[in-house]
């Protein structure tokens, strides 16, 4: 149980409120591009995670995890964690949503299937960057 409280520890509150902002800003992207620019998921998808993963990076190490440090291999560490998260979350996503709305269109299941992966891709995301990208100790 102790574990379980110290997961959800105060960092753990930061880096949801960062994560609502960047959430804000990155569905704008994300659906934007998709819906109103016509491009396609995987695009759509990967530019909301480029533009959020670099607000993300600088919120989350000084704000977040309070990482004073500098160093390439964080970098390197934090690009590796969002890398996988996004393609594990979004490779999950998609054939999992396209199997349960069969019948619907391929709009509302992109759309559904970027709803699902962002959800995932958040989890996925705080584990990779509080115990990979910005481990303490």
């Amino acid at each position: 149980m102790k574990r379980l409280r110290s997961l959800f520890d105060i960092r753990f509150w930061k880096f949801l409120l960062v994560g609502i902002v960047n959430t804000i800003v990155g569905m704008a992207i994300m659906f934007g591009l998709y819906n109103l620019a016509g491009m396609g998921y995987w695009f759509s998808s990967a530019a909301n995670y480029v533009v959020g993963s670099i607000v993300s990076f600088f919120l989350n190490k000084y704000f977040t995890f309070q990482n004073k440090g500098w160093s390439w291999n964080q970098v390197w560490k934090f690009a590796v964690s969002v890398g996988a998260c996004y393609i594990i979350a979004y490779g999950i996503a998609k054939p999992l949503t396209i199997c349960l709305l069969v019948g619907q269109s391929i709009k509302m299941q992109e759309n559904t299937a970027m709803l699902v992966g962002m959800c995932l891709y958040t989890g996925l995301n705080y584990l990779g960057q509080r115990f990979f990208a910005f481990r303490q100790g």
